[in-house]
């Protein structure tokens, strides 16, 4: 079976609908800060904390927001729940944010 206009159209819509959610999510400085600290690994809530200055109960709130749009994954170790980016989709869109706003930057 051929695809035909209107299936490549509905394709694409529900496509572009994904990409605006995850936009609505990555649109948040505290969240998109999170994600960048995770793009060079795992890190414990207190780690983040510390390198963002963030303070506890806002960074609990975005860390579970991202949780729920499975952009972080957890793990435990020992009394520590470690984030790190979910799967290479979050990593190569974190890498290309970087690449863009802050990698041509670091110069300035």
């Amino acid at each position: 079976m051929q695809d035909t206009p209107t299936t490549r159209v509905d394709d694409l819509r529900r496509h572009a609908g994904a990409a605006c959610n995850l936009l609505k999510v990555l649109a948040n400085e505290d969240r998109l800060l999170l994600l960048c600290q995770l793009k060079d690994g795992p890190h414990a809530v207190c780690e983040l904390e510390a390198a963002l200055g963030i303070r506890q109960p806002t960074l609990s709130q975005q860390l579970a927001v991202l949780r729920q749009n499975a952009l972080v994954s957890t793990e435990r170790d020992g009394k520590h729940i470690r984030y790190s980016l979910a799967n290479a989709d979050v990593e190569r869109i974190m890498r290309t944010l970087w690449e863009i706003y802050c990698a041509s930057h670091q110069q300035e």
